[in-house]
């Protein structure tokens, strides 16, 4: 493997800047943007070369992203990347200038590190842990590259399969001999690098359960960042931590604080003490891993996951991407996130695809790194937040990207926040003269309690938007289509749909599934999901809701297709980090000069940088000028103790401007609103009138709801009422009435004034494609709705095709017959074998047929794999297949409720298609085509693959 990197330079070059100049020119840099990120400090800030980044001029990972682009220019050098997370002061970052090379940040030329590799046919589907993953490999391929790490200065390090191995399993018998008991966890704070492979699968390989936790960003606070880490490591009982040296010798300092913590120790150490035997292999339903939802330390939420959940997340995840040993992934998301670790690492790892993994820091500080990483690689797939593809656009100069060529990439996945319509325009457009395809974006969704990944798109295809109607998602959750010419439309980005094997439903207050285009709650199950938070029983009841899992979102389904609109809880997601108000308004609240109780924190959407703006408001009574300065100084340094970076924003406003509920409880989405429409502070109306305003906006969306919400249960009663009528007067009269015809001319009025009451519009089109007789229907099944549609819209007698189970109920076993139904036995193929053959002989006598070749429904919406008997029928009796095409019964109806929405249905009669030959291959082409024909019609995903 070629480990040469020529890096070229463009642009300004020279002599280093002098000194005594250097120093003034800096400062008027990082006062110039820390004014611009906090423009209400312009008049009272004081820039220093002593002054603290984050603390006291308030930069933010991004802020620091955008410093050291404009400290380069400004003085025509390159800056290492490192200096991102280790500069602390304007003092370090002019050190750093004054010891830089000339030049400007370089590009990598074209230079292919990883060699051709031959595809691997198989996979260990077989495999039940991650440690049966590794072995597998280990034993076809052990010198296969799997992970290349770009380092410094153009080098880099490769692990094979079995340079993992071996590694893993010394730092295994290391842990075994530093006591770790089977189900121990084992907590692994390490940076991107091969150390952090080695600990998490010697982990695995002793019998423990590995705990990542995200590392300090710098050096100097690593006591600080350990402190605050310690409510993780409490919560998890971790005995060992696999640590840097640097944090090695605060071992004393963290053991009182973390409960069961033994030993700190380093990876190399533990590989060269173990001398102990490794245990049996754990079992594919023992834990794999405790993943701790990014920013909860305060109130630790540990997902527990089994080997069993991830190997069913990244089989789910790579059956929908395509994902071979073909591919190559090239990430820079961080290890202890579920993303960068079991998506961008776990993933490659199964399929034997090499993973080319950066560091996080090498991106922010070079976000061109990673395009030109792919470029390099010849990447097929990646994955990132929103921001990081503002990032791309905002920080990326053209000079950068000169013969960049990103054509290799197939799909790059983009979650882990809320993603942005005009992010993946605006990207795709910029990128497209580089080869980037905009089929290639593919937004999905997913957390950690699915493992990682819960819904996806379909590979090779472009993102869906949906343009809706802001007034009515806002005030009745309704997500009714916008027009093209409407200016205050919303814009939302479908996530796909749920992975083989899992299932998402959206739901009312009252757990009830929501039809097409009805906000509600997003909840999901399979066999990705989590068992529960680790030793956070009331976290945990919470998250279930009747054999489902709350995700805390909401969203709506429309055509199939997963539209996320917002989150039910008060959780800031900021370039792809779970922070929670709570624990910054805990610690914030408690400055000295804040009003006790008044200081509410939120986030709120930035389209510059396409992630959340966090946004600290507090109370306080001091209004001098230097005192509101030092003051908000400690608030930044408040909140950077708990978040190790800045707010974007604090807005210090008078008593009464934190908006609380009757009982004193912090309104976070009403604060967020008057921060957005400028009017924190503002002064308060008379009182009589905020009574009334008050008043009037509570009773409108109250006797909203209320109405809302006894409407729909007057209609289901309606529903049922009418459906119970028709049913009564129909069963007794197709069953005494001595001619078939006769029924028939029964059920069909009959079955329209039904739906005429019900206020369902039906519309019918392709009547003129049905054959008078002689011919086999088959049409989706989406609800139990579906035949009594049948029955209102397709004219003349159809014989419907039903499974035998049917014939021995009380009320269908009278009933089908008495309309000419037939009856298939699926389960016993002799018996299904008569049944053929009397289905034959009355498909030649000239009957019309109809199948339902699904052979069941289903509550998620989207068409499932056709069964064949329709088709071998078809084409033993010579008869064409007619698709019939149901649209909207599935979101009046659902397969496992009995709770009716209001809605309209269609039905389209496709033309007919003829056999084209003789035996099974032609009953395969029939199926194909008539599966195809429903398919492009029915408006819901193709499940069938």
């Amino acid at each position: 493997m070629s480990k040469q990197v020529r890096v070229e330079t463009a642009g300004a070059s020279g002599p280093p800047p002098r000194a005594e100049n250097a120093g003034s020119r800096l400062l008027r840099v990082v006062r110039d943007l820390a004014i611009e990120l906090h423009p209400r400090r312009a008049k009272t800030l004081s820039v220093t070369l002593d002054s603290a980044l984050d603390r006291d001029l308030g930069f933010d990972s991004l802020g620091r992203v955008e410093l050291l682009l404009r400290i380069e220019r400004a003085f025509g050098v390159r800056l290492p990347e490192e200096l991102l997370g280790q500069a602390e002061t304007p003092r370090d970052l002019l050190n750093a200038v004054l010891a830089a090379e000339p030049g400007e940040a370089g590009r990598v030329r074209d230079e292919a590190s990883l060699p051709a590799l031959e595809a691997v046919e198989a996979a260990p589907h077989d495999a039940r842990t991650l440690t049966e993953v590794l072995d597998w490999h280990l034993s076809a391929h052990p010198d296969r590259p799997h992970v290349l790490l770009p380092g410094g200065a153009g080098e880099e390090t490769t692990l094979t399969y079995r340079s993992l191995a071996e590694r893993a399993q010394e730092v295994a018998r290391g842990l075994r001999q530093a006591g770790l008991a089977p189900g121990g966890r084992v907590a692994v704070m390490l940076p991107t690098g091969a150390d952090f492979f080695h600990a998490f699968f010697g982990a695995l390989y002793a019998g423990g359960v590995p705990v990542p936790i995200y590392p300090p960003l710098r050096r100097s606070q690593i006591e600080e960042h350990l402190r605050r880490q310690a409510g993780i490591l409490l919560n998890a009982g971790a005995e060992i931590l696999i640590a840097t040296p640097e944090a090695r010798e605060l071992a004393g300092l963290l053991k009182p604080l973390s409960g069961d913590l033994r030993q700190l120790a380093t990876v190399a150490e533990l590989a060269a003490d173990g001398t102990e035997a490794l245990p049996e292999a754990p079992t594919g339903g023992s834990t794999a891993l405790i993943q701790y939802t990014s920013g909860s330390t305060g109130d630790p939420k540990g997902v527990v996951l089994s080997h069993d959940n991830l190997l069913s997340n990244i089989r789910a995840m790579g059956e929908r991407m395509n994902a071979g040993s073909s591919d190559v992934f090239v990430s820079w998301l961080p290890l202890y996130h579920d993303m960068g670790l079991i998506g961008a690492w776990l993933g490659t790892l199964y399929y034997a695809a090499p993973a080319v993994i950066m560091s996080p820091l090498r991106f922010m500080a070079r976000p061109h790194s990673w395009l030109w990483a792919i470029h390099r690689h010849r990447a097929t797939l990646s994955a990132a937040p929103n921001f990081a593809f503002e990032l791309c656009l905002h920080k990326v100069r053209e000079r950068a990207l000169e013969g960049l060529d990103l054509s290799s990439l197939r799909m790059v996945a983009n979650g882990a926040e809320p993603v942005s319509a005009e992010t993946i325009r605006r990207f795709t457009a910029r990128f497209a003269p580089y080869g980037f395809r905009p089929e290639a974006m593919a937004p999905v969704y997913g957390l950690a309690e699915s493992s990682v990944g819960l819904a996806f798109p379909p590979p090779g295809r472009r993102p869906i938007v949906d343009r809706i109607r802001r007034d009515p998602l806002v005030r009745s959750g309704e997500a009714l289509p916008a027009s093209e010419t409407e200016p205050d439309a919303l814009e939302l980005v479908s996530c796909g749909q749920p992975l083989p094997g899992h299932e998402i439903r959206v739901v009312d207050a009252r757990q009830r599934e929501l039809g097409e285009r009805r906000q509600g709650r997003l909840q999901f199950r399979g066999p990705s999901a989590t068992r529960g938070y680790f030793r956070n029983a009331a976290k945990t009841r919470e998250l279930f809701a009747g054999g489902w899992l709350d995700s805390g979102d909401l969203a709506y389904v429309a055509g199939g297709e997963i539209f996320v609109t917002g989150r039910v809880k008060d959780m800031v997601i900021r370039a792809g980090r779970n922070i929670y108000p709570q624990e910054v308004e805990a610690v914030v609240g408690k400055v000295e000069g804040l009003r006790r109780g008044c200081t509410v924190v939120f986030g709120s959407h930035d389209p510059k940088s396409g992630t959340e703006r966090l946004v600290v408001l507090a109370e306080t009574r001091a209004s001098e000028p230097e005192a509101l300065a030092e003051l908000h100084r400690r608030v930044v340094a408040a909140a950077v103790a708990v978040l190790d970076e800045p707010p974007e924003e604090v807005v210090l406003a008078p008593p009464h401007s934190v908006p609380k509920t009757s009982s004193g409880k912090l309104r976070r989405a009403a604060a967020r609103r008057l921060y957005e429409e400028g009017r924190i502070g503002a002064r308060p109306r008379a009182l009589w009138w905020q009574v009334a305003r008050l008043t009037l906006a509570g009773l409108r969306p109250r006797a909203r709801h209320a109405l809302a919400g006894l409407g729909e249960l007057l209609y289901a009663g309606y529903w049922w009422t009418v459906l119970a009528v028709t049913a009564g007067i129909a069963w007794p009269l197709v069953v005494l009435l001595p001619r078939r015809a006769w029924r028939w001319a029964l059920l069909r009025p009959l079955a329209r004034l039904a739906l005429r009451l019900m206020g369902t519009p039906l519309a019918v089109t392709g009547l003129e494609n049905l054959p008078a007789a002689g011919a086999i229907l088959v049409a989706n099944h989406a609800s139990y709705l579906d035949s009594l549609v049948l029955v209102a819209a397709l004219p003349g007698e159809t014989a419907f095709v039903a499974k035998t189970e049917l014939a021995a109920q009380v009320f269908a076993g009278r009933f089908l017959p008495r309309i000419g139904a037939l009856f298939v036995e699926r389960a016993e193929p002799e018996r299904g074998t008569q049944d053929t053959q009397i289905i034959l002989a009355a498909a030649r006598a000239g009957r019309r047929l109809l199948f339902f070749p699904e052979g069941t429904l289903s509550r998620m919406p989207g068409l499932m794999a056709f069964r064949l008997g329709a088709f071998v029928a078809a084409v033993e009796a010579g008869l064409p297949v007619v698709p019939v095409t149901l649209r909207g019964t599935r979101s009046i109806l659902r397969g496992d409720q009995w709770f009716p929405r209001r809605g309209a249905i269609s039905l389209h009669v496709g033309r007919p298609i003829p056999p084209d030959g003789e035996g099974f291959a032609a009953a395969l082409r029939l199926r194909d085509g008539a599966r195809a024909a429903i398919l492009a019609r029915c408006g819901e995903p193709d499940l069938g693959q």
